[in-house]
Protein backbone atom coordinates (compact mmCIF):
# COMPACT_ATOMS: atom_id res chain seq x y z
CA UNK A 1 0.00 0.00 0.00
CA UNK A 2 1.15 3.54 -0.61
CA UNK A 3 0.36 7.19 -0.20
CA UNK A 4 -0.08 8.62 -3.72
CA UNK A 5 0.87 12.23 -4.42
CA UNK A 6 0.17 14.05 -7.68
CA UNK A 7 2.18 17.28 -8.05
CA UNK A 8 1.51 19.96 -10.70
CA UNK A 9 0.18 17.28 -13.04
CA UNK A 10 -0.91 18.26 -16.55
CA UNK A 11 -1.36 16.26 -19.71
CA UNK A 12 -1.99 17.06 -23.36
CA UNK A 13 -2.30 14.67 -26.27
CA UNK A 14 -0.92 17.43 -28.53
CA UNK A 15 2.88 17.54 -28.96
CA UNK A 16 2.88 21.33 -28.63
CA UNK A 17 -0.18 22.50 -26.67
CA UNK A 18 -1.01 26.16 -27.27
CA UNK A 19 -3.21 26.82 -24.26
CA UNK A 20 -5.51 25.35 -21.57
CA UNK A 21 -7.97 24.17 -24.23
CA UNK A 22 -5.32 21.72 -25.52
CA UNK A 23 -4.94 19.94 -22.17
CA UNK A 24 -7.03 16.84 -21.42
CA UNK A 25 -5.85 17.16 -17.83
CA UNK A 26 -5.34 20.62 -16.36
CA UNK A 27 -3.19 21.18 -13.30
CA UNK A 28 -3.92 18.58 -10.63
CA UNK A 29 -2.47 18.45 -7.11
CA UNK A 30 -3.73 15.61 -4.94
CA UNK A 31 -2.73 13.52 -1.93
CA UNK A 32 -4.32 10.10 -1.51
CA UNK A 33 -3.58 8.56 1.86
CA UNK A 34 -2.33 5.02 2.36
CA UNK A 35 -5.26 2.61 2.70
CA UNK A 36 -7.97 5.07 1.60
CA UNK A 37 -10.92 4.38 -0.69
CA UNK A 38 -11.21 7.04 -3.40
CA UNK A 39 -13.42 7.60 -6.43
CA UNK A 40 -12.79 9.64 -9.56
CA UNK A 41 -16.23 10.82 -10.64
CA UNK A 42 -17.25 12.75 -13.72
CA UNK A 43 -18.86 12.51 -17.16
CA UNK A 44 -17.20 10.95 -20.21
CA UNK A 45 -14.32 13.08 -21.45
CA UNK A 46 -13.65 14.84 -18.13
CA UNK A 47 -10.11 13.42 -17.79
CA UNK A 48 -10.63 10.71 -15.19
CA UNK A 49 -9.37 7.83 -17.38
CA UNK A 50 -6.39 9.94 -18.46
CA UNK A 51 -5.56 10.48 -14.80
CA UNK A 52 -5.94 6.78 -14.02
CA UNK A 53 -3.65 5.84 -16.92
CA UNK A 54 -1.02 8.30 -15.68
CA UNK A 55 -1.12 6.80 -12.17
CA UNK A 56 -0.86 3.27 -13.59
CA UNK A 57 2.07 4.17 -15.89
CA UNK A 58 0.28 3.65 -19.19
CA UNK A 59 0.76 7.40 -19.87
CA UNK A 60 3.66 9.70 -19.02
CA UNK A 61 2.24 13.13 -18.13
CA UNK A 62 3.25 16.20 -20.10
CA UNK A 63 4.14 17.95 -16.84
CA UNK A 64 4.34 17.15 -13.15
CA UNK A 65 5.15 14.20 -10.92
CA UNK A 66 3.57 11.06 -9.47
CA UNK A 67 4.96 9.94 -6.10
CA UNK A 68 4.33 6.64 -4.32
CA UNK A 69 5.30 7.08 -0.65
CA UNK A 70 7.54 9.98 -1.68
CA UNK A 71 9.30 8.04 -4.45
CA UNK A 72 9.07 9.59 -7.93
CA UNK A 73 7.52 6.97 -10.25
CA UNK A 74 6.56 9.39 -13.05
CA UNK A 75 8.60 7.60 -15.71
CA UNK A 76 8.44 4.07 -14.34
CA UNK A 77 6.53 1.52 -16.47
CA UNK A 78 3.45 -0.21 -15.01
CA UNK A 79 5.30 -3.39 -14.04
CA UNK A 80 7.62 -1.39 -11.76
CA UNK A 81 4.84 0.45 -9.92
CA UNK A 82 3.49 -2.59 -8.09
CA UNK A 83 -0.17 -1.91 -8.86
CA UNK A 84 -3.23 -4.02 -9.62
CA UNK A 85 -5.92 -2.91 -12.04
CA UNK A 86 -9.48 -4.13 -12.63
CA UNK A 87 -10.92 -3.11 -15.99
CA UNK A 88 -14.38 -2.44 -17.36
CA UNK A 89 -14.49 -5.89 -18.94
CA UNK A 90 -13.41 -9.00 -16.98
CA UNK A 91 -9.77 -9.97 -17.56
CA UNK A 92 -9.62 -13.69 -16.82
CA UNK A 93 -8.47 -16.88 -18.54
CA UNK A 94 -11.50 -18.87 -19.69
CA UNK A 95 -9.52 -22.11 -20.02
CA UNK A 96 -8.41 -21.95 -16.38
CA UNK A 97 -10.45 -22.78 -13.33
CA UNK A 98 -11.48 -20.06 -10.89
CA UNK A 99 -8.78 -21.30 -8.52
CA UNK A 100 -6.12 -21.09 -11.22
CA UNK A 101 -7.25 -17.59 -12.21
CA UNK A 102 -7.00 -16.31 -8.65
CA UNK A 103 -3.65 -17.98 -8.12
CA UNK A 104 -2.09 -16.74 -11.37
CA UNK A 105 -0.85 -13.28 -10.17
CA UNK A 106 0.86 -14.97 -7.20
CA UNK A 107 2.33 -17.85 -9.23
CA UNK A 108 3.66 -15.33 -11.71
CA UNK A 109 5.65 -13.71 -8.89
CA UNK A 110 7.06 -16.96 -7.50
CA UNK A 111 5.01 -17.04 -4.30
CA UNK A 112 5.23 -20.37 -2.47
CA UNK A 113 2.34 -22.85 -2.93
CA UNK A 114 1.19 -22.76 0.71
CA UNK A 115 0.81 -18.96 0.67
CA UNK A 116 -0.97 -19.14 -2.68
CA UNK A 117 -3.45 -21.67 -1.36
CA UNK A 118 -4.13 -19.56 1.72
CA UNK A 119 -4.61 -16.29 -0.20
CA UNK A 120 -6.84 -17.89 -2.84
CA UNK A 121 -9.04 -19.39 -0.11
CA UNK A 122 -9.30 -16.02 1.68
CA UNK A 123 -10.23 -14.08 -1.46
CA UNK A 124 -12.67 -16.76 -2.61
CA UNK A 125 -14.43 -16.60 0.76
CA UNK A 126 -14.62 -12.79 0.63
CA UNK A 127 -16.07 -12.91 -2.89
CA UNK A 128 -18.41 -15.81 -2.05
CA UNK A 129 -17.06 -18.01 -4.87
CA UNK A 130 -15.59 -20.86 -2.80
CA UNK A 131 -18.10 -23.33 -4.25
CA UNK A 132 -16.95 -22.60 -7.81
CA UNK A 133 -13.17 -22.73 -7.32
CA UNK A 134 -12.79 -25.82 -9.48
CA UNK A 135 -15.11 -24.69 -12.28
CA UNK A 136 -13.79 -23.44 -15.59
CA UNK A 137 -14.08 -19.66 -15.86
CA UNK A 138 -15.65 -19.94 -19.33
CA UNK A 139 -18.93 -21.16 -17.83
CA UNK A 140 -19.38 -18.34 -15.31
CA UNK A 141 -22.02 -15.62 -15.50
CA UNK A 142 -20.80 -12.06 -16.30
CA UNK A 143 -21.08 -10.90 -12.69
CA UNK A 144 -19.11 -13.90 -11.42
CA UNK A 145 -16.46 -13.33 -14.08
CA UNK A 146 -16.09 -9.76 -12.87
CA UNK A 147 -15.88 -11.03 -9.29
CA UNK A 148 -12.93 -13.22 -10.35
CA UNK A 149 -11.37 -10.28 -12.16
CA UNK A 150 -11.66 -8.26 -8.94
CA UNK A 151 -10.20 -11.17 -7.00
CA UNK A 152 -7.16 -11.25 -9.26
CA UNK A 153 -6.57 -7.61 -8.39
CA UNK A 154 -7.02 -8.20 -4.66
CA UNK A 155 -5.19 -11.49 -4.17
CA UNK A 156 -1.78 -9.86 -3.81
CA UNK A 157 -1.21 -8.25 -0.43
CA UNK A 158 1.90 -6.30 -1.51
CA UNK A 159 0.41 -3.88 -4.04
CA UNK A 160 0.75 -0.10 -3.74
CA UNK A 161 -2.76 0.54 -5.08
CA UNK A 162 -5.71 -1.30 -6.62
CA UNK A 163 -7.42 0.66 -9.40
CA UNK A 164 -10.90 -0.01 -10.76
CA UNK A 165 -11.79 1.42 -14.18
CA UNK A 166 -15.63 1.42 -14.47
CA UNK A 167 -15.72 -2.22 -13.26
CA UNK A 168 -19.53 -2.57 -13.09
CA UNK A 169 -20.43 -1.25 -16.55
CA UNK A 170 -21.16 -4.69 -18.01
CA UNK A 171 -23.01 -5.98 -14.94
CA UNK A 172 -26.80 -6.30 -14.97
CA UNK A 173 -28.39 -3.43 -12.99
CA UNK A 174 -30.02 -5.71 -10.41
CA UNK A 175 -26.60 -7.21 -9.56
CA UNK A 176 -24.68 -3.93 -9.36
CA UNK A 177 -25.83 -3.08 -5.84
CA UNK A 178 -24.57 -6.45 -4.59
CA UNK A 179 -21.11 -6.04 -6.12
CA UNK A 180 -20.87 -2.43 -4.92
CA UNK A 181 -21.60 -3.59 -1.38
CA UNK A 182 -19.12 -6.43 -1.72
CA UNK A 183 -16.38 -4.11 -2.96
CA UNK A 184 -16.87 -1.74 -0.01
CA UNK A 185 -16.72 -4.70 2.35
CA UNK A 186 -13.54 -5.96 0.68
CA UNK A 187 -11.85 -2.60 1.13
CA UNK A 188 -12.69 -2.59 4.82
CA UNK A 189 -11.18 -6.06 5.17
CA UNK A 190 -8.01 -5.77 3.07
CA UNK A 191 -7.26 -2.04 3.63
CA UNK A 192 -5.55 -1.53 0.27
CA UNK A 193 -5.40 1.94 -1.23
CA UNK A 194 -8.16 1.81 -3.84
CA UNK A 195 -9.09 4.21 -6.65
CA UNK A 196 -12.42 3.70 -8.40
CA UNK A 197 -13.17 5.46 -11.70
CA UNK A 198 -16.82 5.93 -12.67
CA UNK A 199 -19.36 8.28 -14.21
CA UNK A 200 -22.06 6.82 -11.91
CA UNK A 201 -22.64 8.92 -8.80
CA UNK A 202 -24.25 6.01 -6.93
CA UNK A 203 -21.17 3.83 -7.42
CA UNK A 204 -18.81 6.61 -6.35
CA UNK A 205 -20.78 7.71 -3.30
CA UNK A 206 -21.40 4.19 -1.98
CA UNK A 207 -17.79 3.03 -2.43
CA UNK A 208 -15.53 5.95 -1.59
CA UNK A 209 -14.51 7.69 1.61
CA UNK A 210 -13.37 10.64 -0.54
CA UNK A 211 -14.72 11.50 -4.00
CA UNK A 212 -12.76 13.53 -6.55
CA UNK A 213 -15.24 15.23 -8.90
CA UNK A 214 -13.82 16.17 -12.31
CA UNK A 215 -15.05 18.34 -15.16
CA UNK A 216 -13.24 19.34 -18.37
CA UNK A 217 -9.88 18.12 -17.09
CA UNK A 218 -10.15 19.91 -13.75
CA UNK A 219 -10.76 18.74 -10.20
CA UNK A 220 -13.71 20.87 -9.07
CA UNK A 221 -14.18 19.40 -5.59
CA UNK A 222 -12.80 16.71 -3.29
CA UNK A 223 -14.83 15.59 -0.32
CA UNK A 224 -16.87 12.98 1.45
CA UNK A 225 -20.23 12.06 -0.11
CA UNK A 226 -21.90 14.14 2.60
CA UNK A 227 -19.74 17.20 1.89
CA UNK A 228 -20.42 17.01 -1.85
CA UNK A 229 -24.15 16.86 -1.25
CA UNK A 230 -24.38 19.37 1.59
CA UNK A 231 -22.14 22.12 0.20
CA UNK A 232 -21.16 21.83 -3.48
CA UNK A 233 -18.14 24.02 -4.20
CA UNK A 234 -19.15 24.35 -7.85
CA UNK A 235 -22.50 24.38 -9.64
CA UNK A 236 -21.35 21.35 -11.67
CA UNK A 237 -21.01 19.30 -8.47
CA UNK A 238 -24.47 20.35 -7.35
CA UNK A 239 -25.98 19.49 -10.73
CA UNK A 240 -24.07 16.21 -11.23
CA UNK A 241 -24.65 14.79 -7.74
CA UNK A 242 -28.21 14.34 -6.54
CA UNK A 243 -31.44 13.26 -8.17
CA UNK A 244 -32.78 15.67 -9.14
CA UNK A 245 -29.67 17.83 -9.09
CA UNK A 246 -29.30 21.23 -7.48
CA UNK A 247 -31.40 24.10 -8.79
CA UNK A 248 -29.05 26.63 -10.39
CA UNK A 249 -30.92 29.92 -10.86
CA UNK A 250 -29.89 33.25 -12.39
CA UNK A 251 -29.31 35.94 -9.79
CA UNK A 252 -28.47 39.57 -9.25
CA UNK A 253 -26.56 41.07 -6.35
CA UNK A 254 -27.32 44.59 -5.15
CA UNK A 255 -25.87 46.10 -1.98
CA UNK A 256 -24.92 42.68 -0.64
CA UNK A 257 -28.39 41.20 -1.23
CA UNK A 258 -29.11 38.39 -3.73
CA UNK A 259 -32.22 38.52 -5.91
CA UNK A 260 -33.93 35.88 -8.07
CA UNK A 261 -36.51 37.17 -10.56
CA UNK A 262 -36.69 40.40 -8.57
CA UNK A 263 -37.36 38.56 -5.27
CA UNK A 264 -34.85 38.91 -2.39
CA UNK A 265 -33.30 35.58 -1.37
CA UNK A 266 -31.69 34.98 2.01
CA UNK A 267 -28.38 33.13 1.65
CA UNK A 268 -26.42 30.87 4.00
CA UNK A 269 -24.30 33.86 5.06
CA UNK A 270 -22.48 36.90 3.72
CA UNK A 271 -21.47 37.21 0.08
CA UNK A 272 -17.75 37.28 -0.67
CA UNK A 273 -16.65 40.89 -1.19
CA UNK A 274 -15.81 40.50 -4.89
CA UNK A 275 -18.22 38.53 -7.08
CA UNK A 276 -17.32 39.22 -10.72
CA UNK A 277 -18.85 37.32 -13.62
CA UNK A 278 -22.14 35.47 -13.86
CA UNK A 279 -23.85 35.03 -10.50
CA UNK A 280 -26.32 32.26 -9.71
CA UNK A 281 -28.20 30.92 -6.73
CA UNK A 282 -27.84 27.23 -5.93
CA UNK A 283 -30.27 25.29 -3.77
CA UNK A 284 -31.03 21.59 -3.70
CA UNK A 285 -34.66 20.48 -4.24
CA UNK A 286 -34.60 18.89 -0.78
CA UNK A 287 -34.43 22.39 0.70
CA UNK A 288 -37.18 24.02 -1.39
CA UNK A 289 -40.62 23.89 0.23
CA UNK A 290 -44.11 25.11 -0.57
CA UNK A 291 -45.24 27.80 1.85
CA UNK A 292 -47.90 30.44 2.47
CA UNK A 293 -45.48 33.18 1.51
CA UNK A 294 -42.33 33.29 -0.58
CA UNK A 295 -41.43 33.40 -4.26
CA UNK A 296 -44.59 33.16 -6.44
CA UNK A 297 -44.53 30.21 -8.86
CA UNK A 298 -46.79 28.05 -11.03
CA UNK A 299 -46.62 24.25 -10.84
CA UNK A 300 -45.60 22.82 -14.23
CA UNK A 301 -45.09 19.14 -13.37
CA UNK A 302 -45.64 16.72 -10.48
CA UNK A 303 -43.84 13.36 -10.35
CA UNK A 304 -44.50 10.74 -7.68
CA UNK A 305 -41.27 8.76 -7.33
CA UNK A 306 -42.43 6.58 -4.44
CA UNK A 307 -40.54 7.88 -1.44
CA UNK A 308 -41.53 11.46 -2.19
CA UNK A 309 -42.95 13.76 -4.85
CA UNK A 310 -40.87 15.96 -7.11
CA UNK A 311 -42.68 19.22 -7.86
CA UNK A 312 -41.43 21.40 -10.69
CA UNK A 313 -42.63 25.02 -10.65
CA UNK A 314 -41.97 27.92 -13.00
CA UNK A 315 -40.78 31.27 -11.72
CA UNK A 316 -40.93 33.42 -14.83
CA UNK A 317 -39.04 31.38 -17.44
CA UNK A 318 -37.05 29.40 -14.86
CA UNK A 319 -37.85 25.94 -13.53
CA UNK A 320 -37.38 25.20 -9.82
CA UNK A 321 -37.57 21.64 -8.49
CA UNK A 322 -38.79 20.89 -4.97
CA UNK A 323 -38.97 17.56 -3.15
CA UNK A 324 -42.16 17.23 -1.13
CA UNK A 325 -43.44 14.71 1.39
CA UNK A 326 -47.16 14.42 1.93
CA UNK A 327 -49.91 16.03 -0.19
CA UNK A 328 -48.69 17.57 -3.45
CA UNK A 329 -50.17 20.36 -5.57
CA UNK A 330 -51.60 19.86 -9.04
CA UNK A 331 -50.20 21.03 -12.34
CA UNK A 332 -51.22 24.66 -12.89
CA UNK A 333 -51.58 25.48 -9.18
CA UNK A 334 -50.24 28.82 -7.95
CA UNK A 335 -47.79 28.29 -5.09
CA UNK A 336 -45.08 30.08 -3.11
CA UNK A 337 -41.55 28.69 -2.79
CA UNK A 338 -39.46 28.95 0.36
CA UNK A 339 -35.68 28.39 0.21
CA UNK A 340 -34.06 27.13 3.43
CA UNK A 341 -31.56 29.96 4.07
CA UNK A 342 -28.67 27.90 5.45
CA UNK A 343 -28.81 25.69 2.32
CA UNK A 344 -29.06 28.55 -0.20
CA UNK A 345 -25.78 29.68 -1.75
CA UNK A 346 -24.43 32.16 -4.24
CA UNK A 347 -22.11 31.09 -7.06
CA UNK A 348 -19.99 33.32 -9.31
CA UNK A 349 -18.84 31.84 -12.64
CA UNK A 350 -19.74 28.45 -11.21
CA UNK A 351 -17.70 28.71 -7.99
CA UNK A 352 -19.21 29.23 -4.55
CA UNK A 353 -19.17 32.91 -3.54
CA UNK A 354 -21.16 32.94 -0.30
CA UNK A 355 -19.87 32.07 3.15
CA UNK A 356 -21.52 30.04 5.92
CA UNK A 357 -23.07 32.12 8.67
CA UNK A 358 -20.83 32.34 11.72
CA UNK A 359 -22.24 30.36 14.63
CA UNK A 360 -22.49 32.33 17.82
CA UNK A 361 -20.28 30.99 20.57
CA UNK A 362 -21.92 29.94 23.81
CA UNK A 363 -21.82 32.61 26.51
Amino acid sequence: MAKITLKNLRHSYFPEPKGPQDYALKEVDLDWQDGGAYALLGPSGCGKSTLLNIISGLLVPSEGQILFDGQDVTKLPPDQRNIAQVFQFPVIYDTMTVRENLAFPLKNRGVDPATIEKRVAEIAEMLEVTDMLDRKAAGLSPDNKQKISMGRGLVRDDVNVVMFDEPLTVIDPHLKWKLRTKLKELHQRVSHTMIYVTHDQTEALTFADQVVVMQLGEVVQIGTPEELFERPAHTFVGHFIGSPGMNVLPAEVKDGQAYFEGQPVTLEGPIASDVPGTVEIGIRPEFVSLAETGIPATVSRVADVGRHTVVEAMVGAHKVAAIQNGPAPQKGDKVHLHFTPEQTRLYADGWIASEPAQKESAA
